[in-house]
């Protein structure tokens, strides 16, 4: 068959111009509802079967914390944030009986600056060069997992996150199941996948040394638990018996690097949203122009992507179940959020470069459940962000953060108390600065050359760009936002 030719850049807003939107609804049309006959409803568990309303809770010191961390879940890719097509029953379930926060964004991107921001309360931005944030925990900030062991919380990690495995992320905790083999991690010797069968069953892009070391990892997988996200879930069903054998209060954070990629998850979960495709799998993405893609081939990134978000959260769901099966729901403060998303042709952009802040990379999934359902159902409007978790989760707890949690507590909200909140919000990715407030949302390079503003009520999906016409809105936001949270300048780009 003839390779498919991606359409000329003048031709292509016609016969393409496919919003997210767009290829939700061209993928989605006929898709059954989890638990359907035919879809393979023995997956899934009916929500309300793994989050019931608990007995009586045990607010305060005592109460055990679950911190689940998605890696790249973009968050109008979940139902409880409006999507009504991509499959992810369990993350509404949470939303359901807990509050939902629509205006979250990291605190800096990606990966390991989000996670210095969750664990620590403490800012990452500005970033500077060489390492933009890519360090290990400082000294001088505590974690959170130090906080609650000083506590007399057992402390539990479980994490397929490869990028911590080199720096001291474990800090704090009593116990760390750290599982091997994600992405480019040297787990096992990649001259045993052969590059030219790589290349002719995948999509490549880059030197294909990552992809290769990923192929080389995954080999031999026979069922659906050889998977990632089914690992980490279920090393965490294990280490949750472990931790409630101790019989004190415990603090255990899941984190999974699914949803990111590679994706290729199992066909059945690839064809809920797409069938029929044939030719290369696209395993990565180009962090830059979608024009290297046909029309065919970004529709199946963004059905593998979806697929890969339906595993992680099926799997999310087995683990909750567990939870509640035990009895710890209704004792047990659960927190779930995404550090940054990933861009599939929205604004003519793949993947995550430094420079396409917009709202597909930048807009994360926040949700609280308390034990006892306070503010179940609620959406909260405050801007929150990653430096929040720890000062929240501490706050929940009756106990005092460490002065460099500077992030805030919204815990106050589960007892109906009123929190002012913030203002406005900045964050930075490499050498690109990001700030938005009530109305508007900017983002540059760290000089404020090639500002993007936009209004993000009319505006959400961020496509009329208002910087030459609001340039007095970039300087005041850029001045009073970004140079005043940076401490007057930024490092050079």
């Amino acid at each position: 068959m003839a390779q498919e030719r991606k359409p000329k850049k003048g031709a292509r807003q016609r016969t393409r111009g496919l919003t997210r939107g767009d290829f939700l609804r061209a993928v989605g049309a006929g898709v059954p509802l989890l638990g359907v006959a035919g879809c393979g409803g023995e997956l899934f568990r009916v929500p309300e079967e793994y989050l019931p309303s608990g007995g009586p809770g045990t607010g305060g010191i005592g109460m055990n914390v679950i911190l689940v961390i998605l890696d790249s879940l973009r968050k109008d890719h979940v139902g409880a944030y409006g999507n009504d097509l991509i499959q992810t029953p369990a993350l509404d379930a949470v939303a359901r009986e807990g509050l939902r926060f629509t205006r979250a964004h990291p605190e800096a991107m990606p990966t390991i600056p989000v996670r210095r921001a969750i664990h620590t309360g403490a800012r990452t931005f500005p970033l500077g060069p060489p390492a933009y944030g890519w360090t290990s925990i400082p000294a001088g900030q505590t974690t959170l997992a130090e906080v609650l062991k000083s506590e007399g919380y057992g402390t539990f990690l479980v994490t397929d996150t490869y990028h911590q495995f080199s720096k001291n992320f474990g800090r704090g905790f009593d116990a760390i199941r750290a599982i091997r083999g994600q992405e480019s991690d040297p787990y096992k010797d990649p001259a045993s996948v052969s590059e030219e069968d790589m290349h002719r069953r995948y999509l490549i892009q880059g030197e294909g040394k990552k992809a290769r070391q990923y192929l080389a990892n995954v080999q031999g997988r026979e069922r659906e638990e050889d998977w990632f996200a089914p690992k980490v879930f279920l090393n965490a069903m294990d280490m949750l018996e472990e931790a409630h054998r101790e019989k004190g209060p415990f603090f255990m954070v899941v984190d999974s690097y699914d949803p990111h990629e590679p994706w290729d998850p199992p066909k059945k979960y690839v064809d809920l949203y797409g069938e029929g495709y044939e030719g290369k799998d696209p395993l990565n993405s180009n962090y830059g122009s979608d024009d290297y893609l046909t029309d065919r081939q970004l529709l199946r990134m963004r059905a593998l992507y979806a697929g890969e978000v339906t595993m992680a959260d099926r799997w999310l769901g087995e683990f909750l179940g567990k939870t509640h099966d035990m009895g710890l729901m209704e004792r047990t403060l659960l927190v779930v959020v995404s550090d940054h998303g990933h861009a599939f042709g929205e604004h003519d952009v793949t993947g995550k470069p430094p420079y396409a802040l917009w709202s597909e990379i930048t807009d994360i999934v926040l949700l609280m459940r308390h034990p006892e359902r306070k503010m179940a159902g609620q959406a909260s409007a405050h801007l929150a962000s990653t430096h929040d978790v720890a000062p929240t989760i501490l706050g929940a707890l009756g106990i005092e953060p460490p002065p460099a949690m500077g992030g805030e507590d919204f815990s106050v909200m589960f007892d109906g108390k009123d929190h002012e909140g913030r203002d406005y919000l900045t964050s930075g990715y490499k050498d690109h600065v990001w700030a938005r407030d009530g109305r508007r949302v900017l983002f540059c390079r760290n000089d404020g050359s090639g500002p993007r503003l936009y209004d993000a009520q009319s505006d959400p999906r961020q496509e009329r760009d208002l910087a030459e016409d609001e340039p007095d809105t970039v300087g005041r936001m850029f001045e009073d936002y970004v140079l005043k949270d940076a401490g007057g300048s930024l490092p050079p780009a």
